[in-house]
């Protein structure tokens, strides 16, 4: 090669290592020749689709000729009506990833600096990096944020801090009592973004005092944007609404925020079926609480088998536990991959002894406990 593209790409590019998904069935079916396979990997939903969602992707297939509305008009609405926001709150992403890197790419540079905890989501530092902006990494609080430690960190290079709420991959969450505070102690001119991917799962609608400054329960994000214009929350349609595979996420901001977002939004960046399959998944309640019902028992079950195993674990708020094995939890991984069972290793996050399950069916996830105690 007579050229070194890497040498010629810029310096926060050069230092990354491409993000590492779930491993998926098919390459462990190629590797491995096996069969009944289950992936307790990437927090998917277990249910599969909505039915709702498959006829209306089904309609809208007759139209894959058409470029997608680039403004997500008919999305924008819906979730203007679900979440009481208006339209010009709202920043549509291929996933809630593109957002968080669009906030990124909006609002850090060289010599800015990005604060969010150890143990939290990869895509804050790759994000950070990519544009050349400094991590700030605050230590970790029983595997959660520690909203102090973050606070302490603030300096006047500080531009954006992420916290996802749930966390992933360790499922800790934060009060609205401790969310409040903190969003209290944070300048105007800092960016607080709140991840709230497994928002869904998380949320309790029957706490009806939610967003108070004494709240106790796991928070709805969108109560504080009215007092805080520098928050911004990020959702997806991934996680509890069953569309992984469409990348459709979004942001809720004030319309300041959103308008800068948007300048830098990729045109078309969401599909037209995850843009019509979105939109009908709003409506589809009853499928939302079934996927609700079905997490709140399989989360029950794992953390009951880990119990059983004598392990220890993270509780979780979200669609996965976090479970801790004594010694170097890879090679647990890989004979769990001999019986067709993909779960994920979370070494790259600093944990090389603890494993993420998602959460399966019933069957799926007592194949897994069953699996596990066979091997450990």
């Amino acid at each position: 090669m007579s050229c070194d593209f890497i040498a010629l790409a810029t310096p926060g590019v050069k230092g990354l290592t491409p993000y590492q998904p779930g491993k998926p069935v098919e390459e462990l079916e190629r590797e491995l020749g096996i069969s009944n396979i289950i992936k307790l990997a990437s927090n998917e939903n277990p249910l599969g689709p909505s039915a709702l969602v498959l006829a209306a992707i089904e309609k809208a297939a007759l139209e894959l000729t058409r470029y997608p509305d680039g403004g997500g008009f008919n999305l924008k609405q819906a979730l203007s009506s679900e979440l009481s926001v208006s339209r010009d709150q709202v920043t549509l992403g291929n996933g809630s990833n593109d957002v968080l890197d669009l906030i990124a790419r909006a609002y850090l540079s060289a010599g800015d600096e990005a604060i969010f905890s150890q143990y939290a989501f990869a895509v804050y530092p790759i994000s950070t990096q990519a544009v050349g902006a400094t991590a700030v990494v605050t230590p970790a609080k029983d595997y959660g944020h520690d909203l102090d430690a973050m606070a302490e960190a603030i300096t006047d290079k500080t531009r954006v801090i992420f916290i996802a709420n749930p966390n992933n991959p360790t499922g800790n969450w934060l009060s609205g009592a401790e969310i409040a505070h903190f969003l209290g102690r944070v300048p105007e001119t800092v960016i607080v973004v709140l991840d709230e991917a497994y928002f869904e799962y998380a949320f309790d609608p029957s706490n009806s005092d939610r967003g108070s400054s004494d709240d106790q329960y796991y928070p709805d994000g969108l109560a504080y944007l009215s007092k805080y214009p520098n928050l911004i929350v990020t959702r997806t349609f991934s996680k509890a609404y069953g569309l992984a595979s469409l990348r459709v996420g979004y942001g809720i901001s004030s319309p300041e925020i959103a308008d800068i977002l948007n300048r830098v939004r990729q045109p078309f960046n969401v599909n037209s079926l995850a843009l019509v399959a979105a939109e009908t998944a709003l409506t589809d309640k009853e499928y939302l609480q079934q996927g609700r019902a079905l997490n709140k028992k399989g989360v029950a079950q794992l953390q009951a088998g880990f119990d059983a195993l004598g392990l220890s674990y993270v509780p979780s708020a979200g669609n996965f536990v976090l479970a801790h094995f004594e010694t170097d939890a890879l090679p647990i991984f890989n004979e769990l991959l001999k019986k067709g069972v993909i779960v994920r290793p979370v070494g790259n996050y600093g944990m090389p002894n603890s494993l993420r399950v998602s959460v399966g069916t019933e069957k799926e996830n007592q194949r897994f406990l069953d699996s596990l105690a066979e091997i450990l």
